[in-house]
């Protein structure tokens, strides 16, 4: 199965790097972390308008997402800490954390395909 280029559309993910202390105005750790990010990626792949029930089916029991990304780059790095920026382009807030508007549920790879359920959050 391939996927035709003209299905395709772009969209960026940020891979999780891990957590970092904050620290405060003494330089000693407030027991809270901040979560860090990749800077973004663009990419290009088939994304369904909403899920359905083959979709369901491909992902277990897992019900709560809303779209499916479909990519024929067996090498994608997307995992299930990975953030998205589907409806839009990245942004940032003051701190320097993305604004992102989907996360990643659950990632499904056959043979050819990598099946990618994604749940859109709330405003951030």
């Amino acid at each position: 199965m391939k996927c035709l280029e003209r299905n395709k559309q772009a969209f960026w993910y940020c891979r999780y790097l891990g957590k970092e202390p904050i620290l405060d105005e003494d330089g000693k750790e407030t027991a809270e972390y901040r979560l860090r990010y990749d800077s973004p990626v663009r990419m290009r792949a088939n994304i369904s308008p909403a899920a359905g029930r083959t979709d369901r089916e491909l992902f277990g029991n897992l019900e709560s997402y809303d779209k499916v990304i479909v990519s024929e780059d067996m090498n994608c790095p997307i995992d299930e800490q990975t953030v998205l920026f589907v409806d839009g382009v990245p942004e940032f807030n003051r701190a320097g954390d993305p604004l992102y508007d989907y996360v990643v549920r659950r990632v499904a790879r056959s043979l050819n395909v990598v099946s990618i359920a994604i749940s859109k959050v709330q405003s951030r």
